[in-house]
């Protein structure tokens, strides 16, 4: 017997199961592939998803691996027209210290991720498919190919765009599938290009994409797909590769080689209408598929696992009522379909773009799509005193600030405060110094108060950006586990708290 069964381990699965691995619950993860995922994939997280990786553990590796977001370098006719850097002028803030995404390939993620979980001692268990799975009001029953049997309190269904979980639960997957919008995939080997640039070449028929994977000699290789005579698609290959990059680049003598993750893509909107059934879950792909202009599908499903792990642990450990996990599809069935409107309209203008002479996928990043703005306002689980009118408001994605330990001068940020698997209490204002000591002495390492401040304790914040970033100078705000303000609450309102605690998914 397991408490939680995640089927598929690409950065989804993996992101929840460490989540929950850190928070002591008993988690297995399965997938049905005999090794780690081949190909580049997605390109890296956005910003948000570097903050949850951090909170992880796993930033600096993820960073490490990687390599800034690159400048585009754009062609038309074969000759370059333009160098295009979207993120030019951009620098973090002290409330976001990501301002840009990282380009990574996602087999690297993936084995970040995988190393971090096996710190827990949990491994990924390769070739292992799940067949399907009973449940009742008691737990799940899992069958696995080769006949055997996992019992579970729960089971999450992270396997991706065409998800036997979801459809074992008989879940619709509605939206669309555009046959006209196909492009074709994989990594190749190219010498004899500038690995200092994404290079895209567009003609008013098509185009071609190559961007440089670090810590590798590949390269994505994006394009239009040949047809045959009979206006059917062609299968990637290496050799249909090489057609197309000397058919719209025109640039002589640079041959293609070593082609591997050969993929067909089709854009496909789609979406569940629940992300839960009794004790079966879905996240990332299973839940959602969407365009990728603007990369938020790694970065999306990321952003379920973390909204779920805290919550699932809580309830399988008996400290949350498993009304919780309601909560879980209150807040990402609305950022779903979001996220598939905002990457339709971001793919709608890239389309747009393209066919103007120096036009390209720069116009598809945007602040929306660091899904830094992203929360939760609507949610149940979003409180705080009737008519208030901060900026910051319940609900909201907790900002960063840097600060400095009131008792030693070091520097301090808040998310080194919230990183881990506790609820953190801000207490902003001398004023809020009893309540602190109230909820820290009832609720222990569940809870980390800090106070906020010029006090003796806690955290200095001798240049006003946390101040700034919360809009208050007296008042308590609980934040997450996931870094999204929970309650905002009057300054010495300790029994606000302690009732909100006590009262999750009751």
């Amino acid at each position: 017997m397991t408490d939680v069964l995640i089927v598929g381990a690409g950065p989804t699965g993996l992101t929840l199961a460490c989540d929950l691995a850190r928070r002591g619950v008993a988690v297995r993860i399965i997938d049905r592939a005999p090794g780690s995922t081949a190909g580049s994939r997605a390109k890296g997280p956005n910003p948000r998803s570097l903050e949850i990786l951090a909170d992880l553990g796993v930033v600096e590796a993820i960073l490490a691996s990687g390599v800034a977001p690159l400048p585009m370098r754009k062609y038309r006719d074969g000759r370059p027209i333009t160098d295009t850097d979207p993120h030019e002028g951009s620098v973090p803030a002290p409330g976001a210290p990501y301002d840009r995404g990282w380009l990574i390939p996602q087999w690297r993620v993936e084995e970040i991720l995988r190393d971090r979980l096996a710190e827990y001692g949990v491994g990924v268990e390769t070739g292992t498919e799940l067949t399907g799975f009973e449940q009742d009001g008691d737990g799940v029953v899992a069958t696995l190919a080769g006949g055997g049997h996992v019992a579970a309190s729960y089971l999450v269904g992270c396997d991706g765009g065409h998800s036997g979980v979801r459809k074992a639960l008989g879940l619709s997957f509605d939206g669309e599938t555009d046959r006209t919008q196909v492009m074709v995939c994989g990594d190749v080997e190219a010498d004899g290009l500038d690995r200092g640039y994404w290079h895209q070449w567009f003609d008013e028929d098509g185009g071609v994409l190559l961007c440089p994977m670090p810590g590798t000699s590949s390269w994505q290789f994006q394009a239009t797909p040949e047809r045959d005579a009979g206006g059917g698609l062609v299968e990637p290959s290496l050799e249909s590769f090489q057609r197309l990059f000397d058919r719209y680049t025109r640039v002589p003598g640079v041959r293609l080689a070593n082609a591997t993750w050969l993929s067909t893509y089709r854009v496909n909107v789609r979406m569940v209408d629940r992300y839960r059934v009794g004790r079966v879950l879905l996240a990332g792909d299973a839940a959602h598929v969407h365009p990728i202009a603007g990369g938020l599908g790694m970065s999306t499903g990321i952003q379920d696992a973390f909204n779920l792990g805290w919550k699932l642990a809580l309830v399988v450990t008996g400290q949350a009522g498993a009304g919780l996990l309601d909560t879980y599809e209150e807040e990402r069935l609305p950022v779903a379909a979001w996220t598939l409107d905002i990457t339709s309209d971001r793919l709608r203008a890239a389309m747009e773009a393209i066919r103007e002479p120096g036009g390209g996928l720069d116009v598809v990043v945007t602040r929306e799509t660091t899904n830094l703005d992203l929360g939760y306002r609507w949610s149940s689980l979003s409180r705080q005193p009737d008519g208030y009118d901060g900026r910051l408001r319940a609900g909201d994605r907790a900002p960063d600030a840097p600060c400095r330990d009131a008792r030693t001068g070091a520097p301090v940020r808040l998310f080194e405060v919230f990183a881990g698997p506790h609820f953190t209490l801000l207490g902003f204002g001398a004023d809020t110094a009893g309540a602190l000591r109230e909820v820290a002495a009832a609720r222990g390492d569940a809870v980390r108060a800090c106070p906020v401040g010029a006090g003796p304790e806690g955290l200095l914040d001798d240049r006003g950006h946390a101040r700034s970033a919360y809009g208050t100078t007296g008042a308590l705000v609980l934040v997450r586990p996931d870094g999204h303000v929970g309650l905002i609450a009057p300054a010495g309102d300790s029994r606000a708290v302690l009732g909100y605690l006590d009262g999750l998914g009751r």
